[in-house]
């Protein structure tokens, strides 16, 4: 499995304006989620590190607190302070995509709002991580923070974190704080564009290819 390398990572993240549309980047889509079904989400993990445990998980968009920010009015994932148990404590809710492979400079595009609750300080960061690891110690890599000491968004707002990354990986959102500064959070709209593979790596496939040919018809004859 070939390591990651981080060239841009934090440094070279980028928010967009509310309203602007999300960063294009030339290459290969390798991840598009809509949250139609938080539940039954393929390859993507959840994990809780919140305390006291046994709280709740990322779940289906609440429709009664807002609507999402494509697709059905529920298609969102959502986080809120009952991450805790009873809502007390450190919430620590993680939502990691699935392993992804990376070749080269690589964008990941999201939306995100909070309920516009006053008196609360919402707090969400974007993490990356080399590998296909699930343990959060991994995902050193923060993209980008959103919320904490300065203002979450009110209104869905489209973010870009672009980073350069060769080999296999996966981005993670980590929705924290103490559960009584914390009100409700959405997340929509999430997908990855990563480079098209270099020519010389297609060129070394191509030459495996017709080496394996080579050696069947030596096998036939």
């Amino acid at each position: 499995m070939k390591p990651v390398n981080n060239v841009i990572a934090a440094a070279a993240f980028s928010l967009a304006a509310i309203g602007a549309p999300a960063a294009q980047a030339e290459g290969v889509e390798v991840l598009n989620e809509g949250f139609g079904n938080v539940g039954g989400l393929s390859g993507w993990a959840q994990v809780n590190n919140s305390l006291p445990a046994a709280g709740d998980g990322w779940f289906q968009g609440n429709t009664a607190i807002f609507s999402a920010q494509a697709g059905a009015a529920d298609a969102y994932a959502a986080a809120n302070f009952l991450g805790a148990a009873n809502g007390m404590g450190t919430v620590d809710n993680w939502l990691i995509t699935p392993t992804l492979n990376l070749s080269g400079i690589t964008v990941l595009n999201f939306a995100t709002r909070y309920s516009a609750d006053p008196g609360f300080n919402d707090l969400l960061e974007v993490r990356f991580s080399s590998g296909s690891s699930l343990d959060p110690a991994g995902f050193t890599t923060i993209l980008t923070t959103i919320g904490g000491n300065a203002d979450y968004p009110t209104d869905w707002q489209q973010f870009s974190a672009t980073l350069d990354a060769s080999g296999t990986g996966r981005f993670a959102f980590r929705y924290h704080g103490p559960a009584d500064t914390l009100s409700y959070v959405g997340l929509d709209s999430v997908s990855v564009v990563t480079a098209v593979p270099e020519p010389s790596a297609w060129a070394m496939l191509g030459a495996g290819l017709g080496l394996l040919g080579l050696r069947r018809r030596k096998s036939q004859a």
